[in-house]
């Protein structure tokens, strides 16, 4: 979202118009800013044989998998819905990765009769494939690498210690066993990662600790870096210079290559990264209020739609976009549910009155997705901006939308 010409702007449309045509509450995305992202993380990996793999958790709508699918991009999936829209947005099976967790083994079995490519993370997983399907067909597998370094080593210590994903390295041996014993094909090597943890020290750090541990597979095809590449939210906290990780990531392939003989595929799984920035939920002032000292903006929209300030403390940038030239002044914004529903503490706002127009930015990835109708309140509609027009990609939730799966009862 840009402020130009003394309106703000989104895919080069006024904010005001899509709203008004749309209606709030209303998650709205930039194809063009999707379209920038990819471009960046491909040319900051160009100097290795790098695939990208849209993170489709972070946004599951099926238009913006297509969009994905025309910029050249895979697919990252975690259930077989996610396959199946893959499918339906026009990904070959073979451009899909399934990489389930703590799933019935049944969803596996689903997924190799599809045809994509399966991501195991437990043993007790691996084990039920093995005997099923031996090196029928080709497997990657999932590591929690415990990866320690001088940086915040409490942190990632603690975060890979509670950590559900991903095989064990105390685990690697049981691992190298069912592939002797049972002939696996284990082609790909993935390393779980997040934003939770990820900087430049942490990638090369694990970076090192997946290519030790991917040269002992014979079969080895690809070494997947799954996702977690922070992007700029307006909070100050740092974020990773794409184009030094990837030069650093290029030395470290060229070592490892010539190590193992050969060249292999370096996968990536962002999905934050390409489609977080690209999306704003737009909401209406409802009400002003004041409380003893604190000053709040109630909005037409609530943790229901954008869960992730109450669940994970996130910041999202908030804008009041109806009065860009109103003097400033600290307010609480709140949204509508009969809950604690903060989505933004002591913000400095230009002045906001009802009806005004509040983008709050960042919520592309994990917005919609994270969605609900908690307290009875329909989800939002969803737009996606493209070629300087508005095009609705999801009908706003009904009354009878979230009726339908209800059986009443004859009493």
């Amino acid at each position: 979202m840009k402020y130009e010409n003394d309106r703000y702007t989104l895919g080069g449309m006024d904010v005001h118009a899509i709203c008004r045509e749309f209606g709030t509450p209303l998650y709205v995305y930039d194809a063009a800013y999707i379209a920038g992202q990819v471009a960046h993380f491909k040319a900051a990996f160009s100097g290795v044989p790098a695939r990208i793999k849209y993170a489709c958790k972070a946004c599951s709508n099926l238009a913006i998998i297509q969009l994905m699918r025309k910029l050249g991009t895979g697919l990252d999936t975690v259930s077989p819905a996610e396959i199946q829209l893959g499918l339906a947005a026009g990904f070959k099976p073979e451009e899909i990765v399934f990489t389930p967790n703590c799933v019935d083994f049944g969803e596996i079995e689903q997924a190799i009769e599809t045809g994509t490519v399966i991501n195991i993370e437990s043993i007790s997983s691996l084990q039920k494939f093995a005997r099923k399907y031996g090196g029928a067909v080709p497997i990657c597998i999932r590591l929690n690498p415990n990866i320690s370094t001088q940086v915040n080593s409490d942190t990632v210590d603690w975060w890979h210690n509670q950590s559900k994903f991903g095989i064990s390295r105390s685990q690697l041996d049981t691992v190298k066993e069912l592939e002797a014993d049972h002939d696996l094909k284990i082609n790909g090597v993935h390393i779980h990662s997040s934003s939770v943890i990820m900087s430049p020290e942490i990638f090369t750090a694990g970076a090192r600790t997946v290519f030790d541990i991917a040269a002992g597979f014979k079969y080895l095809e690809y070494v997947d870096f799954g996702g977690g590449i922070k992007v700029d939210v307006g909070d100050g906290s740092p974020v990773i210079d794409l184009p030094a990780l990837g030069q650093t990531l290029e030395n470290l392939y060229s070592d490892f290559c010539d190590r193992v003989g050969r060249r292999i595929e370096i996968w990536f799984e962002p999905g934050r990264y390409l489609i977080g920035n690209a999306g704003v939920l737009f909401a209406e002032c409802t009400v002003i209020k004041k409380n003893e000292a604190v000053d709040f903006v109630g909005v037409d929209t609530g943790f229901n739609h954008l869960i992730r300030p109450m669940f994970y403390d996130a910041y999202h940038d908030i804008v009041n976009v109806s009065n860009p030239g109103g003097a400033k002044h600290t307010y609480t914004v709140v949204g509508n549910l009969c809950e604690i529903d903060n989505l933004g503490k002591e913000r400095r706002l230009n002045q906001v009155r009802e009806k005004d127009l509040i983008a709050i930015k960042s919520a592309g990835a994990y917005g919609y997705a994270m969605a609900s109708s908690y307290n009875s309140r329909p989800r939002p509609a969803e737009v996606l901006v493209m070629d300087g027009q508005a095009h609705l990609i999801r009908r706003r939730e009904t009354y009878a939308d979230m009726i339908q799966q209800m059986v009443p009862l004859d009493l």
